[in-house]
């Protein structure tokens, strides 16, 4: 009875393996293990003595037992797999003596029976394949011993004292497994802090030593990508030896057990070959990789002396060296690609094309603002409207530029705000740059009042002359000007005109203009009409000097 107990306890544990295999393996997979096929291989390739046939081995229970032939009727996977099926037929009844196996001549054709079971037919082509035997030599000597053992084999590991004992060493394996784990595991915690401990202090050393050129965090994340990609491998090799232990010792997991080392050579393998195939490939694309990059250092260094000054080209600025340069790159490595493409790995490939043709409809739906924003930019540069440092005014936004780019420009707002104005804007509308004659002429700085018919014009351009004179920041050499601007139904617009030089003073400029304008006229008691106004007051329209500095204003003395 506890045989009993013990053989169903093996074969539930067995089918729970199975059932968990199943689940995360391919069927055909297990189909094949199950029948001991291990797929086709070419005659030619293995034996280099027979062409035209292909060859199958003949596994049961994992075990390779010899190859067979097999022709296009007939396939040798097919032979193969019927064969097994045939010993592992023979082999689950009891009362069959494996020592009455024998081979018979029946018609000319060598066949092994089991008693009335027709096991295989031996052909010219199998003792071709296996070297200088007959097909009757060949049976007598090769097949029907290999046949023998392994019928006493598929018996002997499926006995309950055979299964208890393989369980138990399933067992004991599982056990180590665990302890190897954690002991694994645990090293690498103690591990990761002695490395944190010994050798973080050593990188942040490092890096101060290299003037922050070497950064210590990049360098500890590429030093535990490394120590982490190596535990990773060392557990997986752990495993895997374990698995092919715990699954070559049961004989319905060995062929699994057997073929489990393939599942990670067998892409290695068709990569390394891929990789030889491309080698020719690989060196062109190097070649062209050097020839372009030499090309686009050619150009730079151009470039770069054109910028410096110490090459010139007629009528071509020193400032439009860079913004053609990227133009030379761009075109330059669009060239490369164009004659690369053919030569890189799966560029003939549909699922390469239709990610191709899917990125060239992407692009041409969303970047269509992008490139008029490029283009806008290289128009700019080219029309040398304004550049890094000039004060403009973009509509109703003015400041000073601080960068210009291929999608916008950035420019600081005479509120210290950073506004970002895309080059198409630009582009289409005005732009008022005060910089770019300022430093030759001094741009005018222009501001109008109104004053009454009573006053006498001369008297009035006497004063705003004698307020510009008053300002600072205004130009010396330069003599300021007034224009009558226009004679209104109330009084006549005066504008007065001053030059600066230093346009990032404008609004301080201002403020102390307006501030003696106002100053001088109140000093000679005329009136500022603006806004207009309809009717006189009794009182006059100005602010006595003695007022000038009523609380809380503070007189410049103190």
């Amino acid at each position: 009875m506890e045989s009993r107990a013990g053989f169903g306890f093996c074969h539930v544990l067995l089918i729970l393996i199975c059932m968990v295999l199943s689940t995360f393996l391919p069927v055909p997979l297990l189909t094949e293990a199950a029948y001991g096929y291990n797929g086709i291989t070419s005659a030619d390739d293995a034996y280099g003595g027979l062409r035209g046939y292909h060859s199958a081995m003949v596994v049961v229970d994992g075990n390779d037992l010899f190859r067979v032939v097999g022709v296009e009727s007939y396939p040798a996977a097919r032979r193969a797999r019927k064969i097994a099926e045939h010993i592992i037929e023979i082999a689950k009844k009891p009362d069959f003596d494996p020592d009455r196996i024998e081979v018979r001549e029946i018609n000319g054709i060598v066949t092994i029976f089991a008693d009335n079971l027709a096991v295989m037919s031996v052909f010219t082509e199998d003792a071709e394949l296996a070297g200088d035997f007959t097909p009757e030599a060949l049976a007598n000597t090769l097949f029907r011993t290999q046949i023998s053992n392994a019928v006493y084999n598929y018996r002997y590991e499926r006995q309950a004292s055979t299964l208890k004992h393989t369980l138990l060493k399933a067992l004991t394996r599982t056990v180590l497994l665990v302890l190897v784990l954690a002991v694994l595991f645990w090293s690498f915690r103690k591990g990761d802090q002695l490395l944190e401990d010994r050798l973080k202090g050593r990188i942040e050393r490092l890096e101060s030593k290299s003037k922050r050129i070497l950064q210590a965090r990049q360098i500890w994340l590429v030093f535990r990508f490394i120590i982490g990609f190596s535990r990773a491998a060392l557990v997986l090799l752990i495993l895997y030896l374990f698995l092919n232990f715990v699954l070559g010792l049961f004989p319905w997991t060995r062929q699994l057990a057997n073929t489990l080392l393939y599942f990670v050579i067998d892409p290695l393998k068709i990569l390394w070959r891929a990789f030889i195939d491309y080698l020719p490939k690989l060196f062109f694309l190097i070649i062209i990789f050097l020839i372009f990059r030499y090309a686009l250092g050619l150009a730079r260094a151009i470039f770069d002396r054109v910028d410096q000054g110490l090459f010139r080209i007629a009528g071509f600025e020193a400032e439009w060296a860079w913004p053609t340069y990227r133009i030379v790159r761009i075109v330059v490595i669009i060239l490369g690609l164009i004659i690369a493409y053919p030569y890189i790995p799966g560029s003939g490939s549909e699922a390469f094309k239709g990610i191709s043709l899917l990125i060239g409809v992407l692009f041409s739906l969303g970047s269509s603002s992008i490139i008029s924003n490029i283009i806008a930019g290289y128009m700019m540069t080219y029309r040398r409207a304004f550049r890094e440092g000039d004060r403009v005014r973009f509509g109703e936004h003015e400041g000073t530029v601080t960068d210009v780019n291929l999608l916008g420009t950035h420019i600081r707002s005479l509120k210290n705000e950073e506004i970002i104005i895309p080059n198409a804007t630009i582009i289409n509308g005005e732009v008022v740059n005060y910089t770019k004659l300022a430093a030759k002429e001094g741009v005018i700085l222009h501001t109008t009042v109104g004053i009454g018919y009573e006053v006498p014009w001369r008297q009035v351009e006497a004063m705003l002359l004698m307020a510009a004179v008053r300002t600072s920041g205004l130009q010396r050499k330069s003599e300021p000007f007034v224009r009558q601007k226009e004679l209104g139904d109330f009084g006549v617009v005066y504008e007065l005109n001053a030059y600066c030089r230093k346009v990032e003073n404008m609004m301080a400029i201002y403020s102390e203009l307006h501030g003696n304008i106002q100053d001088v006229f109140n000093e000679y008691g005329v009136a500022i009409m603006t806004p207009h106004y309809v009717a006189d007051t009794d009182d006059a329209k100005v602010v006595p000097k003695d007022k000038w500095y009523l609380s809380p204003a503070r007189r410049p003395a103190d």
